[in-house]
């Protein structure tokens, strides 16, 4: 019987439960869009899966499903008593979840593109469920966001934050250290606040964490904001201490005996400690009863603004054709936008620069970007007559996509497993990104990134994006270019000087980077 959306009286779960009448086909119906959705957009599910398993940052991401299926577990019982319906405005919510993942392919931003993937699941069921049950799982819905592998733009933000409080500590410690960018320099020796220490692994599952005992164990948004407070502060803090407590262990048992005792804490016990020091800080403060539901049916029912929503329902069969249709444009529209190439030249070389000239290129510890999937690759050295050396590093690209994108994650001038390491922020340039890196035999270099496509110059990956997607979308072909001006430190000839000396002689380099390419 329905009463103000209401079916009937609350099941009993103790003896199983078995969905309602009114729940079997739009069950079934979402079961079978959810499944089409996973084997169109296998692709960005792959490639999420991949991560969670790989890489340790995002382990804790392989709990979430199961933690997703106990909280819908939990409201099961609330759940069975709401009747679901097809809803026309969730076509709408879908077709911008469509949209997203569009961009992001467009963009080669994975995780736009993946958090479009999974947005569609979101979306399709508020549309084959409608707002009432939508509401009743609107957190269990809201935490599938965190399946989107995040977070790896905060690791050079984190390092150098972490670098900072370690070395106020070790100094407070009467340790006398000096540092430099990520590196903290000590009698015992140069310690590193390497990407792997900046904490952003415990960061994110604390986050992920955080958010799931504010929802379970609090009904005070004042408390639970402070419980997210807590959860973001605590490992920050704790991964200073260790990272300081690793040093100061250093100066009296030696080096490899800290790290190798560090190695052992530093892991998922270290994470356990720091969940026990947040709940243990927190516990007092719970104040959602144990037997509290986690949602109420009769007040989703009774909501005027939920009735209101719940009126504009569309028949299943135009539900789901629309949504065939949404997602079957989206697939084509990046099919045809993927098939584009802008024409090259057959072959590029390093132009001859005034005051300068080509000298065999044979750095001090190897160095040499990475430049997935470019057509043309240039790697040389220039020298003048005062002996001041610049490396130039070009690549070309007819198109930007998956294994071809010049701004993507282990592109440019650190690439993963090359022996060097980002140091710090270099110094600011207008056209382009630096980066101060530290190598083998503790060589230091400047590098200098920009990338050019149409009329853009920028060493903004963001912005070189946003131009790309801009092609994409209206279907046009342009090549994008990245080039990396890089000098070694060396003694009387900083790398900084070296490289606006040659940048002084090239000229306009909008004009300087067309020429090499053969555009202008």
């Amino acid at each position: 019987m329905l009463r103000n959306g209401l079916i009937g009286p609350l099941p009993q779960l103790s003896e199983g439960w078995h969905p309602p009448l009114a729940w079997r086909r739009p069950l079934l119906r979402l079961v079978l869009v959810w499944l089409t959705l996973a084997i169109l957009f296998r692709a960005d599910w792959g490639a999420m899966a991949a991560q969670w398993w790989d890489i340790s940052t995002y382990n804790h991401i392989l709990l979430i499903p199961a933690i997703i299926a106990w909280l819908v577990w939990q409201r099961l019982g609330q759940l069975a008593r709401l009747r679901p319906d097809s809803w026309w405005p969730g076509l709408m919510i879908f077709a911008v979840a469509v949209l997203i993942w569009v961009l992001g392919a467009f963009a080669g931003l994975a995780i736009i593109r993946q958090f479009g993937a999974i947005a569609m699941l979101i979306t399709a069921s508020l549309t084959l469920l409608g707002p009432r049950v939508g509401a009743g799982l609107a957190f269990p819905l809201g935490y599938m966001l965190l399946l989107v592998p995040f977070g790896e733009e905060l690791v050079a933000p984190m390092q150098m934050v972490t670098a900072a409080m370690t070395v106020a500590m070790v100094h407070w410690s009467g340790i006398p250290a000096a540092i430099d960018g990520v590196f903290i320099d000590t009698p015992a020796g140069l310690f590193e606040v390497a990407e792997a220490c900046s904490g952003v692994i415990f960061l994110i599952a604390m986050f992920a964490f955080g958010v799931l005992a504010a929802h379970v164990c609090f009904t005070s948004w004042r408390r639970r904001i402070g419980f997210m407070m807590l959860s973001l502060v605590i490992p920050v803090l704790a991964n200073s201490v260790r990272a300081w407590g690793t040093i100061f262990a250093a100066q009296y048992v030696g080096v490899e005996r800290a790290a190798g005792f560090d190695h052992i804490v530093y892991g998922w016990l270290f994470f356990a400690l720091i969940i026990a020091a947040t709940l243990a800080l927190s516990w007092r403060y719970f104040d959602r009863p144990r037997d509290a539901a986690l949602i109420d049916a009769e007040a989703i029912s009774a909501s005027p603004l939920l009735s209101r929503l719940a009126a504009m329902h569309i028949g299943a069969a135009p539900a789901l054709a629309i949504l065939a249709a949404l997602t079957l444009g989206a697939v084509a529209w990046l099919s045809a936008a993927e098939r584009l190439t802008a024409p090259l030249p057959r072959q590029i070389a390093l132009p001859e620069v005034p005051g300068w000239h080509r000298v065999d290129y044979a750095p001090r510890g190897w160095w040499e970007p990475r430049a997935g999937g470019a057509e043309h690759r240039l790697l040389g050295r220039y020298a003048d007559g005062e002996s001041r050396e610049a490396d130039v590093f070009i690549a070309l690209y007819g198109a930007q996509g998956t294994g071809r994108k010049a701004a993507g994650f282990g592109e440019g001038a650190l690439r993963p497993d090359s022996g060097w390491s980002w140091q710090a922020p270099g110094p600011e340039i207008g056209w382009g990104k630096s980066d101060r890196l530290l190598g083998p035999y503790r060589t230091a270099r400047l590098a200098y990134t920009t990338y050019r496509t149409g009329d853009l110059l920028s060493g903004s990956a963001a912005r070189l994006s946003l131009a790309n997607l801009q092609d994409r979308l209206v279907l046009r072909a342009r090549p994008t270019m990245m080039l990396i001006l890089s000098a070694e430190e060396k003694p009387g000839k900083p790398a900084a000087q070296s490289l606006a000396a040659f940048r002084q002689s090239t000229g306009p380099l909008e004009g300087w980077m067309d020429r090499i390419a053969a555009l202008r």
